[in-house]
């Protein structure tokens, strides 16, 4: 039996064929190395290490489960946070890319207004400098004017250029009852007379003719106007009046066109 416990402890796979063969041929066991007793023994013994070696990696197993599972559970936080923070990471990106779009809208929009803004100082500069006085020259002489008051002489000549005639005298009439001190006076009482004279009004326009005289006596229409009268008194058949106002003409202007005119007329008078 000792001989028998000395030679147990053998390596798995001895032990293994030991077993089957034991088991395979019990007789030729009994009969070749010992007895009934110590093979049951021995077989018992063996069984008890098999089982004893189950137990342990049994046992092993477990511990490595168990091992698997604690670092499993150890790890779940740190998985967990890692989670969370891609998913904040991921919000981030979001938040920045809806920033990022709502930036580049308030630029196109600060552009935009940039633009209106530019647009209506714009217009409103045109505006105000079509309020503002602006000089103007006519006649040869220069003057500031305001808006209206050049617009409403432009469109008064603007009926003489037709030949309406009937109605550049009231808008001629009207303007200058509006800006009794224009600087457009001079030539607006000139127009108006010759308006009134192709309307055969020849004794209003003799009175504005004369208003011109006496508002403007240097005005380059003076002798226009003065040639313009002697027409209207002649249509009146006034030549002792027409042929007075011929010889002032000559003697006040002689260098003029309206002078010569004035002189060959006064020679068909006499």
């Amino acid at each position: 039996m000792t001989r028998l416990a000395k030679r147990s402890p053998l390596k798995a796979w001895g032990s293994a064929a030991l077993v089957a063969s034991l088991f395979a041929c019990p007789t030729m066991v009994s009969a070749q190395l010992f007895g009934d007793d110590e093979a049951r023994k021995a077989i018992i013994e063996l069984r008890a290490r098999v089982e004893a070696d189950r137990r342990a990696n049994d046992a092993q197993l477990q511990r490595i489960t168990q091992d698997f599972a604690r670092l499993s559970d150890e790890n779940t936080p740190t998985r967990r946070g890692l989670l969370e923070l891609s998913n904040q990471i991921e919000t981030l990106r979001a938040e920045q890319a809806r920033m990022r779009g709502q930036s580049e809208q308030l630029a196109r929009d600060v552009a935009e207004l940039q633009r209106q803004q530019k647009d209506v100082l714009t217009a409103l500069n045109e505006r105000l400098r079509q309020l503002e006085p602006s000089t103007v020259t006519l006649d040869g002489q220069e003057f500031r004017v305001k808006p209206e008051e050049r617009g409403d002489f432009e469109q008064a000549m603007e009926w003489v250029r037709k030949a309406a005639f009937d109605q550049a005298v009231p808008a001629f009439s009207t303007f200058l009852k509006r800006f009794p001190d224009s600087g457009y006076r001079p030539s607006a009482l000139f127009w108006l007379g010759n308006s009134q004279y192709a309307t055969s009004a020849f004794r209003e326009a003799i009175e504005s003719y004369r208003r011109l005289l006496v508002v403007a006596p240097e005005h380059t229409r003076v002798p226009e106007a003065r040639l313009a009268i002697a027409n209207c008194q002649m249509e009146l058949k006034d030549s002792k009046s027409a042929k007075r106002t011929l010889e002032d003409l000559v003697k006040l202007h002689p260098q003029s066109e309206a002078a010569a005119t004035a002189k060959d007329r006064l020679s068909r008078l006499r």
